[in-house]
């Protein structure tokens, strides 16, 4: 345990900020590394909430009846209001206070987890699970831009991969756990331990991060741009809802023509609004900004063709494999470890050669492993399962800090939180269009009579052309080593 303790510490204080010659630090080595730690809490809530969610879904999917695709949206109901109010919590950083935001929606996640445990049906889980996404919606952002802010370039992608390892690493840990509880007390257990590392993180963001990380303007209230916010809203609405119209219209998926023309109408004035506002929700001027578009699309297609597995998997072990809770969530610690144990590392090597040699890895071990998913039989080895899933989150792990990187270190400061609110909702959005397509996919595949493996290994087979677009995007970063 002391050395385990001992490594911890010597991580952290690795990552902190380093002297540069005729280059002002904003913070002290001490002052940036009690922050690192404070915001290294509350990022485990996120994963927390996908593994203890992943792992309770097929008794929540049996216990209510729900066909795939309705079993998706247990999912994507935290999501959606998740990814439309990243970039939210990001645009009223820029003048209200990033720690104020932060502690704020902490609170309003512990107040969803609270309605998720005592729901007595599926409207008061969908509810409660909405409510968890829109506090957990201001974690990624003002997490990135804090840290962007405090840390130099040459120490980022060290900070920021200490930062983002410590996800993985709870969705390590919380397999097993809500395992564990599943099998012993039922689906409602698996939220409890949330409440407890919310009331955990609370503390540590009031007590390690101070107040003064970004400027407050008392009169920006009255000028934001909630016109603009909503149009956005109708934007992501519409196009998830298109993409799993079954269960909200009633059309197949993909087919509802209503809704396709809803999501062009919201993009036309969407566009045409934010042109004429003198301090738009989203100013159109960072989208100039060519290697910050680069960095976006990679992470939104990272994230596809990534939770393809982590929502497939728990009902493919269920389904095809005939786990137990306690074995599914021993099962899916496996990913998460591997992704811890690269995150550091990932930025470690962006520091050092750039982003685009752990960034195109990543992609390319995703391809491989989507391709071996579809071709894993169901009377695979175990062995040969757990070894796909450690070599899969070593591709997703390796190439996270270096995508934060190339999205935000050319950013400017007075439009960071924005920018890293606009990364963190597409990047999300790439998750939320995941779960819900995969949904769609597998129980197109089971209509057409085909076996649960077959339709499984189809649904896999379908991913792998986000992570081939993922390598073309990527390959034309262009900025010098």
């Amino acid at each position: 345990m002391n050395a385990l303790t001992g490594a911890f510490w010597r991580m952290i204080r690795s990552a902190q900020p380093t002297e540069s010659v005729g280059q002002e630090r904003p913070f002290d080595p001490r002052a940036a590394r009690r922050i690192l730690i404070g915001l290294m809490v509350p990022v485990t809530l996120m994963p927390l909430l996908t593994s203890s969610t992943g792992v309770a879904l097929p008794i929540i999917r049996d216990n209510f009846h729900l066909q795939a695709d309705v079993t998706a949206w247990v999912v994507t109901s935290f999501t959606l209001p998740l990814v439309i109010l990243m970039p939210v919590y990001g645009r009223l950083s820029d003048a209200v206070g990033r720690r104020r935001l932060l502690l704020t929606g902490i609170t309003i996640c512990w107040a969803g987890t609270i309605v998720v445990i005592g729901a007595n049906g599926l409207m008061g889980l969908v509810i409660g699970r909405a409510i968890q996404g829109a506090g957990l919606a201001g974690v990624l952002p003002l997490g990135l831009a804090m840290l962007t802010s405090v840390f130099p370039p040459e120490t980022r992608g060290k900070a920021l991969g200490t930062w983002s390892s410590t996800g993985p690493a709870m969705g390590f840990a919380a397999p097993i756990m809500a395992g564990f509880l599943v099998d012993s007390w039922g689906w409602r257990a698996a939220f409890v331990p949330t409440l407890i590392v919310g009331i955990i993180a609370f503390i540590a963001i009031a007590l390690l991060v101070p107040a003064g990380l970004s400027t407050v303007r008392p009169d920006f209230w009255r000028t934001f741009d909630w016109i603009g916010v909503l149009l956005l809203a109708g934007i992501l609405i519409t196009f998830l809802f298109y993409l799993s119209s079954g269960p909200i219209t009633g059309v197949p998926p993909l087919q509802d023509l209503r809704l396709l023309g809803g999501l062009l109408l919201f993009l036309i004035i969407f566009r045409w609004w934010e042109r004429r506002q003198t301090a738009p929700f989203l100013p159109l001027t960072i989208f100039t900004n060519g290697r910050y578009i680069q960095g976006v699309l990679a992470a939104a297609l990272r994230m596809l063709a990534m939770v393809s597995i982590f929502f497939l998997l728990p009902l493919y072990l269920v389904d095809v494999r005939g786990f137990t809770p306690i074995q599914s969530g021993i099962m899916l610690m496996v990913m998460p470890g591997s992704m811890a144990l690269m995150v550091r590392i990932g930025g470690q090597i962006a520091d050092r050669w750039g982003s685009r040699l752990p960034i195109i890895s990543g992609f390319a071990v995703q391809v491989f492993t989507l391709t071996a998913f579809y071709w894993l039989p169901a009377t695979a080895p175990f062995w040969m399962l757990t070894l796909l899933l450690i070599i899969q989150g070593v591709g997703v792990g390796i190439k996270l800090a270096p995508l934060h990187g190339i999205a935000l270190e050319s950013v400017a400061d007075n439009v960071m939180g924005i920018s890293a609110g606009f990364y963190s909702m597409i990047r999300l959005t790439g998750m939320a269009t995941s779960t819900a397509l995969a949904g769609v996919l597998l129980q197109l595949f089971l209509d057409q009579g085909l076996l649960q493996i077959e339709a499984y290994q189809r649904t896999f087979l379908c991913f792998v052309p986000f992570a081939i677009l993922g390598i073309v995007v990527i390959s034309r970063d262009r900025k010098p080593t």
